[in-house]
Formats: structure tokens, sequence, C-alpha cells
């Protein structure tokens, strides 16, 4: 049997070479990692993180937004998107409204009852930050929140860019 046999305890194989990777490569190795444990931990029911994302994506939209434009923004297929925002219509947070700009196509509206919830999932979210960051210094904490903040503008604008190249 050889000595790289599947058998082999760990203790057993030749040591590892260390990595010669930097720690700031390694750092930035984590964010997916990290980015993808936020939102496994979001302190939401699965159904309030689609409604929230569906809010946040209507409220911050530059002009009007269709269920196709949503579809885009969300990187769903259309019938996801469809799916969503029938339920968001359904629980009263959207309405269906005629464009402004071209009465004959149907743009998506928050209702108030729409906002509110925006409002609770906002706060619900403000929360579990300073209680996940309770034991950070508070400039640190905004200074976080900050970049964090930015990082979503920034990867907003980026995609946007990407999509307006793509079509």
């Amino acid at each position: 049997m050889s000595s790289a046999s599947s058998s082999e305890r760990p203790s057993e194989r030749s040591p590892e070479r260390p990595s010669t990777r930097s720690s700031d490569d390694q750092a930035l190795d984590q964010i997916g990692p990290a980015l993808s444990r936020l939102r496994r931990r979001a302190p939401a029911s699965s159904k309030d993180l689609s409604h929230n994302l569906v809010l946040n994506v209507i409220t911050d939209a530059p002009g009007e937004t269709t269920v196709g434009g949503l579809a885009a923004e969300m990187g769903v297929a259309q019938p996801v998107a469809s799916r969503t925002v029938a339920a968001c219509i359904e629980a009263g947070l959207l309405r269906r409204a005629a464009s402004q700009s071209d009465g004959r196509r149907t743009v998506l509206e928050l209702t108030e009852h729409g906002e509110a919830e925006r409002d609770r999932f906002a706060a619900e979210q403000r929360k579990a930050f300073l209680e996940i960051t309770v034991a950070w210094p508070p400039e640190e904490r905004l200074q976080f929140a900050r970049l964090l903040a930015r990082y979503g503008a920034d990867a907003t604008a980026w995609y946007r860019e990407r999509a307006a190249r793509r079509d």
C-alpha cells in the first residue's frame, strides 16, 4: 500500500507546505463565504427575506420597476419574480399601477403597509447588527456599517453597468 493511500490517517501524511498566499489574499478570499453567512443568518423567515428583498429593490430602483426589471435586479427568472410579486400583492405590500411615462406598462409600487414592513425589516436588521457587534468599539461599528452600505451601492452600480454592456 502506498504512503498516500486513502486509508491513511491525517497524522501519518507528510506535512503540507505552508501557504504562500498573503494574509490580505486570505482575507479577501473570505468575502464570499462571509456574505453567504450573513444572508443565512438574517433574523427573519425566508418569506420575510424575499419580501424584504423585493421591497428594497423597488425602493432603490432609479425610476419605475416592472416585474421584468425586478427579475433582472434580483438575478432570477421572470416567473420566480412574478410569483414573489403575487405573494407581496396578496400580503398587501405592493400594488400594480400604470406607468406614468407609458400607460400601457404596469409598474410596481409599495403600499403604505409595504413601506411600514420595509421599515420594520430595517429596524430588525439594525437591532441584529447592534447585538452582533456589541463588543465592537462604536467607531468600528459605524465604519463597518458605512463601508457595507457603500459596498452595496457600488455592487449595484457594477451589476447594472455589466448588465447594460450585455444588452
